[in-house]
């Protein structure tokens, strides 16, 4: 639609992975299906099995049972529309619908951020001040501090979310990524951006850098206090109760820092969607293989769980 000199646009086409051959846009949509399927079973399962089992009720548990609605919400906001892209050749969305998965994009990444730090909190307290860990992480300070990071999203969303789509876009409607991140929306605006450019690289650095400073700090004072336990099996407890968290933050953070940190002239449009593929599609998928595979505990509650459900189908 004309408006004056500008055409007014109403809704976006997502360039996704148009480049590639028919066939090869099939195999990503089974291979990206498969991995939607199983991320949403395995964090589901994961939240069943903390909820229902006795022995899985504490502070880490609870923790990760939120960081496992994260991840649904996360997969749910990105993954059905790129599967549209690959096999029906869905490729436009609406203006509202742009801004709607951008502002969910910004909520739960930035939530996710903040409750990975507030997790690297718990495995601080947990093994550098075990007295005092009942104490410091009750039942109500572990409901605030998940509030907390849940709500952290909410301000960085709706500000980042907001200014991008007040400015003008005037003809080019063509967003190179799978969804709509806010580098390739606002290389699509016909305005001056450097003020918000200012801003974002502003929330980047809270929302992304500083918790990943305080998940460092927290786990170089792990590291001493482990480095310096008397028993090879204290240390072997201590370090398997934080490793999983460990794996998991190294994942997340290794692929954002590469994708928001790095210089735009070394960061072309398709390693960016490669990158973004790791943090969007593929880390949901290995938290609960992580957290399944290597945490006893949670191995056992899986196999009570199920010896329950074979016991009730005996009966």
């Amino acid at each position: 639609m004309m408006q004056g000199n500008w055409t007014v646009v109403n809704e976006f086409v997502l360039v996704s992975f148009s480049s590639l051959s028919s066939q090869l846009q099939a195999l990503l949509f089974l291979l990206f299906l498969t991995i939607y399927l199983v991320t949403l079973m395995g964090n589901v399962l994961i939240i069943l099995v903390t909820t229902a089992d006795s022995a899985l009720q504490s502070p880490m548990y609870f923790f990760l049972r939120n960081l496992s609605f994260l991840e649904i919400g996360f997969n749910l906001v990105i993954v059905p529309k790129m599967l549209g892209t690959l096999i029906i050749q869905d490729t436009t969305i609406s203006f509202l619908g742009c801004a709607t998965q951008m502002y969910f994009f910004f909520f739960f990444g930035a939530a996710e951020c903040c409750l990975l730090a507030t997790m690297a909190y718990d495995r601080y307290v947990a093994i550098c001040d075990p007295l005092r860990y009942p104490i410091i992480m009750g039942r109500r300070a572990c409901g605030q501090l998940a509030a907390a990071s849940w709500f952290s999203g909410f301000p960085v969303a709706t500000v980042q979310t907001t200014w991008i789509f007040s400015f003008p876009f005037c003809g080019p409607n063509r967003v190179n990524h799978f969804f709509c991140d806010s580098p390739p929306v606002i290389a699509l605006v016909c305005a001056d951006t450097s003020l918000f450019e200012l801003e974002a690289l502003t929330a980047t650095v809270l929302f992304i850098l500083f918790p990943f400073l305080l998940i460092l700090g927290s786990y170089v004072r792990i590291l001493s206090t482990i480095f310096g336990m008397p028993s090879a099996e204290g240390k072997r407890k201590a370090f398997s109760t934080c490793s999983s968290h460990l794996l998991v933050v190294s994942l997340f953070y290794s692929t954002a820092i590469l994708t928001y940190f790095r210089p735009r002239s070394s960061n072309s449009p398709e390693s960016k969607k490669l990158l973004s593929l790791s943090y969007t599609v593929v880390t949901p998928m290995l938290n609960p293989i992580i957290y399944s595979l290597r945490n006893s505990e949670v191995k056992a509650a899986l196999r009570r769980a199920i010896h329950r459900t074979l016991g009730f189908r005996k009966l």
